[in-house]
Order: C-alpha cells, then sequence, then structure tokens
C-alpha cells in the first residue's frame, strides 16, 4: 500500500494535481469560518440546533456548518446546484437550450454562463430572504440573532452571501480544471466530511455519560457498514448493452470486421439528485413551521417530520417519482440510438432507429425502477433504524452516497493516472471497474 501512495507522488502531473485540490480545500474550509457581519453567532448556532430536521438543518449539511454560523459560504454551492438543476429541466421546455446541449463544447460553454447567471440571481434572493428572516429569529434564551437589524444589515448579508456563493463557484471550477474530480462535488465532499470529527466526537460523549448504550453504537455501526458496502456495490454496477460495429474492408458489409463494444448504464441512472429534490420539498413545512405558531400549520409539519408515519409515505412517493422524472431529462432513448446508427454501430438482434429507442427505453425503465428503490432504502432505512434504536444523533444514507461517490470518482481519476503512467492501479486489479449485470 504505500508503494502506491509512492507511485501517486511520482507523477509530477498527479502530485500537482492533489496538492491544487488540498489547496483549495484549505481556503473553502477558512472561508467557513469567516462570518459576516452583524450576526450574533452564540445566538444563531443555538438556534441551528433545534432545525435538524428541517430545510435549514438539511441545507447546513451540504455546507459544512457554513450556514449554521452564517459565514461568507454560508449558501454553500447549492444555489449553482440549483441553476444547473433548473437549466436542465429547461432543455425540456426551451428548444435553445435543447439545441445548445447538441453544439458541444460551445454550447456547454454558453449553457454554463446561462448556469452563472442563474447562480448569482439565486444567491441575491436567497442571501435577502435570509437577511430577513434572521432579523425574526432569537435563540432558546431570547437573544436576537441579528444585533442591528434594518435595511444597511440585509444589502451587506445579501452582498456578502451572494460573493461567497461566486467564489465557490469560481474554486470548483478550478478544482475541475488543476485538481481532481468534480470541482463542485469535491466542495459538497469536504462540507460533509467536516462534519463527521464533531459528530463522531459527540457520540464519544454520548457513550461516556451512558446516553448511548454500547450494543446500540455496534448495531448503528454494523449498519453504517452494511448502507456502505450496498452503495459501493450499486455505484459500480452497470446494464452493459452489447454493440457491434461494421468496418467495411471490401466491396461489402459481409467482408468487413466486427468490433464489439457496448453501451454501460448504470443500475442508479439518476443519481443523489432525486433524493435532494425530494427531501428539500419535504422538508419546507417544518422549515415554515419555525416560523410560525400557527396551529393547522404546526399540524400539517408534524405530518413531514421522521416521527410521522405519512413522511415516509411522502418520501417515498417523491423520490420514486422524481427518479424516473429525472432520469428522462438526462437520458434521450431517441438521441442515444441516433448516436449509435451514427457511429455505425448496432444493438444485436435490433433494428436501428425507433426499435433500438425503444429497447432502449425499456431497460431504461427498469433500471430506473431498481435505482428509485435502491435511492428510497438509502435516504429512509437509516432513519427507520435510527429510530427504532432511539439513537440520539441523526445518520443520513445521503450523505454517505454522496460521500462515496465522489470518493469512488477522485480514486478513479487516481487509478487513471497511474494507469496512463504505466503503474499498478492504486486498488487491486489496477482501476475501479464497472460491474456488468449482463
Amino acid at each position: 500500500m504505500l508503494k502506491k501512495f509512492e507511485d501517486i507522488f511520482s507523477i509530477p502531473e498527479l502530485r500537482k494535481r492533489i496538492l491544487y485540490t488540498l489547496l483549495f480545500l484549505f481556503i473553502y474550509r477558512i472561508g467557513a469560518h469567516v462570518p459576516t457581519p452583524g450576526i450574533d453567532g452564540g445566538a444563531l448556532s443555538e438556534f441551528f440546533a433545534q432545525q435538524s430536521g428541517n430545510l435549514l438543518g438539511f441545507f447546513d449539511m451540504f455546507t459544512g456548518g457554513a450556514l449554521s454560523k452564517l459565514t461568507v459560504f454560508g449558501l454553500g454551492i447549492m444555489p449553482y446546484i440549483s441553476a444547473a438543476i433548473i437549466l436542465e429541466l429547461l432543455t425540456v421546455a426551451v428548444p435553445h437550450l435543447s439545441e445548445l446541449k447538441k453544439q458541444g463544447n460551445e454550447g456547454r460553454e454558453k449553457i454554463t454562463k446561462y448556469t452563472r447567471y442563474g447562480t448569482v440571481l439565486i444567491s441575491a434572493v436567497q442571501g435577502m430572504g435570509i437577511s430577513i428572516g434572521l432579523e425574526s429569529m432569537t435563540s432558546p434564551g431570547g437573544v436576537h440573532v441579528v444585533m442591528f437589524p434594518g435595511w444597511g444589515f440585509r444589502l451587506v448579508t445579501m452582498i456578502t452571501l451572494t460573493t461567497g456563493t461566486i467564489f465557490l463557484m469560481w474554486l470548483g471550477e478550478k478544482i475541475t480544471e488543476r485538481g481532481l474530480g468534480n470541482g463542485i462535488s469535491v466542495l459538497i465532499f469536504a462540507g460533509i466530511v467536516a462534519s463527521f470529527p464533531s459528530a463522531i466526537s459527540r457520540t464519544f460523549t454520548l457513550v461516556q455519560s451512558g446516553e448511548l448504550q454500547i450494543i446500540t453504537l455496534i448495531v448503528v455501526i454494523a449498519i453504517i457498514l452494511a448502507v456502505t458496502a450496498a452503495i459501493v456495490f450499486m455505484e459500480t454496477s452497470q446494464r452493459r448493452l452489447p454493440i457491434q460495429h461494421v468496418k467495411r474492408v471490401a466491396a461489402g458489409p459481409q467482408h468487413g470486421n466486427v468490433n464489439s463494444s457496448y453501451l454501460p448504464l448504470k443500475l442508479n441512472p439518476a443519481g443523489v439528485i432525486p433524493i435532494i429534490f425530494a427531501m428539500s420539498i419535504l422538508a419546507v413545512p417544518s422549515t415554515l413551521a419555525t416560523f410560525s405558531t400557527n396551529e393547522i400549520v404546526q399540524k400539517i409539519s408534524f405530518w413531514f417530520t421522521p416521527s410521522s408515519a405519512m413522511y415516509y409515505v411522502f418520501s417515498l412517493v417523491m423520490i420514486i417519482f422524481f427518479t424516473y422524472f429525472y432520469t428522462s431529462i438526462i437520458f434521450n432513448p431517441t438521441d442515444i440510438a441516433e448516436n449509435i446508427n451514427k457511429g455505425g454501430g448496432v444493438i444485436p438482434g435490433k433494428r436501428p432507429g425507433e426499435h433500438t429507442a425503444a429497447f432502449i427505453d425499456y431497460v431504461l425503465s427498469r433500471l430506473t425502477f431498481v435505482g428509485a428503490v435502491y435511492l428510497s432504502a438509502v435516504a429512509l432505512l437509516p432513519q427507520l433504524f435510527i429510530s427504532g434504536f432511539n439513537v440520539p444523533f441523526y445518520f443520513g444514507g445521503t450523505s454517505l452516497l454522496i460521500v462515496i461517490g465522489v470518493g469512488m470518482d477522485v480514486i478513479s481519476k487516481i487509478e487513471t493516472h497511474l494507469v496512463s503512467h504505466n503503474y499498478d492501479g492504486f486498488l487491486k486489479k489496477g482501476r475501479i471497474k464497472g460491474r456488468s449485470l449482463i
């Protein structure tokens, strides 16, 4: 294993990428501790300590605790993700965006530009909304979160949070360009991982105080390991559709050479996006209840908390819906069939055109169902287990899914550099391979 690490740092380009990634992440974590002016940090932390089950707590997980402290990176990279998802959805309804996706690098650059503009707009709106909401917040002890309310505070907060998100967007692009992996994903990964040490420390404190039994902790660790193994298995599994390419070397195809390849389709085509969509919507009622004492609002919000059985029903339905919805947007069987045909390939036993598209759509539908069940299990089963064992801390499969997915992507990038320089892979057998399910 030590030899593998020596191999990694013996490649100048790979060494530079690793160091750049670490430098950018260090800058990110420094900014996550620089407070926004005019905020009573202690009062805000006490307020957020009670919000782990609503939208605020959900987004705070992705910012690595920056939102609960309202630092300059308080909004995190979520506005950029929201803008990217919105543009992805708009490609279905706006022909111009759909055409841009087909124009290669030039089209992608324009979509990226639109995403940046959308990020600024969303950040400004969220920043202003947060600044107004903060003025009415008090800690459990009655201390006001905002020390000097008014339009001066609102404008400063909006500009600070928007600038912080723009800087993170730039930082993410630089990680993608000069570091390892997708920069935006790496920033989310760093934010989630940053909360692990404090969670482990709190766990040991609970064990020492007797609030958490050793046997319960062992069961929870076993659940975490089982979920981790399931995520790794599912994220590396593929359904490979065989494709044959005929290369003509004489007058007709009967004298040609047949080259075989395959079209890899992940067992979870939609990734973690359906969970983010579903949980964001489900967390809205409980978040509104935080700012309202209305009895009806409080009753409705209870249905959308893990204490209610309806929460799990709503979550299951919405995750399945968004899995199918998002997969239908990012995968177009007709376009895939057309690209296969343009490349001179055919799926054995399927005629080019509509028959190939129908077959791909059939396979995708089955994979999407498996992916929807898998995402539902990852998002909900850990919560059910933890509630059943009455564990006094939160463990989410969503965060594990993100951490493992990004970690595997970074490792695969390292693998590629090692193999391209004639080194053995970092992992056994040289590289992470997708598991074929055919």
